[in-house]
């Protein structure tokens, strides 16, 4: 009689297993704990100072992708942070996101991320730290909406430009005015109507993510698009 309660003690562990090994399955499948793996040793290769290009959905994001005529809307740039992996940006306000959560704000969760070529000479901790100590000013600020080329409020690649032409010197991109970007199409100029009125300042010196992304000083490092 004991012998047969731990035989059916034994089947019963047994099949419990089995159902809860199925269940597992079904939620999550084996390609889905794939693809984590995969994706963290893609995001393994991203290091500290590298920029990151993603494809924002709001109406003025858009605007900007048409107007400097380029796949990219918004860029941040990746600071480490006790160990984890962070993207520094400037939306409404400035602030520190951690890199998974902001990947998955663009359009399809793509992004392209690009490293200075010397960046294992040139960005040592020194550096870093400096950059990472200028950057810190802009923490909290609002977001830059007109594009002024000012500290008063600053927008995401005016973030990255001025943290490395201040914190490690280097000018990643020459500055534009804005009536070199394409401001004829109808979204751009209602976008431009509900900034300024009738008082575009074309003369203003800007930035945008395509004018750093394709910076001669970086190389591309992942691009998923």
């Amino acid at each position: 009689m004991k012998k047969t309660k731990y035989i059916f003690l034994g089947v019963t562990f047994l099949i419990s297993f089995a159902c809860a090994l199925y269940v597992t399955m079904l939620v999550f499948p084996l390609n889905s704990f794939a693809k984590t793996k995969s994706e963290s040793a893609v995001l393994a290769k991203i290091q500290d100072g590298d920029l990151i290009f993603q494809t924002s959905e709001s109406s003025q994001c858009e605007a900007v992708r048409i107007a400097t005529k380029s796949k990219f809307s918004h860029c941040g740039i990746v600071f480490m942070k006790d160990g984890k992996q962070f993207v520094f940006e400037a939306v409404q306000p400035v602030r520190m996101t951690p890199l998974e959560d902001w990947i998955t704000h663009g359009r399809d969760h793509k992004y392209v991320v690009k490293r200075l070529k010397n960046a294992a000479t040139v960005l040592n901790a020194q550096t870093l730290q400096k950059m990472k100590t200028y950057g810190n000013q802009f923490m909290g600020k609002e977001y830059d909406a007109y594009f002024e080329w000012t500290d008063n409020r600053i927008y995401c690649s005016e973030l990255i430009w001025k943290i490395y032409k201040n914190g490690a010197g280097i000018e990643l991109c020459k500055l534009q005015e804005m009536k070199d970007f394409n401001l004829e199409d109808e979204r751009v100029q209602k976008v431009l109507k509900e900034r300024y009125g009738n008082d575009i300042p074309l003369e203003e010196k800007v930035v945008s993510p395509s004018n750093l992304a394709d910076s001669n000083l970086l190389v591309t490092v992942i691009d998923n698009y």
